[in-house]
């Protein structure tokens, strides 16, 4: 298992794909992100059939809500019920304004909830702050043999 703090980001704009990167890079994160662009996707990586290799699981993931086939909120969810990934940190990243998704998104076990900033060098102070903190001041929770 890789010791390496990696990032997933589950997330199906490019766009938003592209600017995450490059707010990533201009902010000096230099940790490897693995990218998915579903719901359905994010669960099959993060949680493979029994007997099947699991992944090095990341340090932290980014988490869009609107995803297409399985929507972030249920990605989330099956995440908590599932001993391999019920502590692994959830960041949802997301345009959403609803005070909706903000709610049910802690009620089902997000460790935190930030609004994509529009503005880019917002965004890139957004993606150096996600970095500095889950990938460099939190300390994550051992992981299970």
């Amino acid at each position: 298992m890789s010791t390496e703090a990696s990032i997933l980001l589950v997330e199906d704009n490019p766009d938003d794909v592209l600017l995450t990167l490059r707010a990533f890079k201009k902010a000096h994160v230099a940790n490897s992100v693995h990218v998915v662009s579903d719901g359905e996707e994010a669960l099959a990586y993060l949680l493979p059939p029994a007997g099947t290799e699991p992944p090095d699981l990341p340090a932290v993931i980014l988490l869009d809500l609107n995803l297409p086939k399985i929507d972030g909120l249920t990605v989330l969810r099956r995440l908590r019920a599932d001993e391999r990934t019920r502590r692994l940190p959830v960041v949802v990243l997301t345009s959403s304004l609803e005070e909706s998704d903000l709610l049910r998104s802690y009620d089902l076990g997000a460790n935190s909830f930030v609004r994509k900033p529009v503005d880019f060098d917002k965004f890139v102070e957004a993606a150096r702050q996600l970095g500095l903190y889950w990938l460099m001041l939190n300390e994550r929770p051992p992981t299970t043999p």
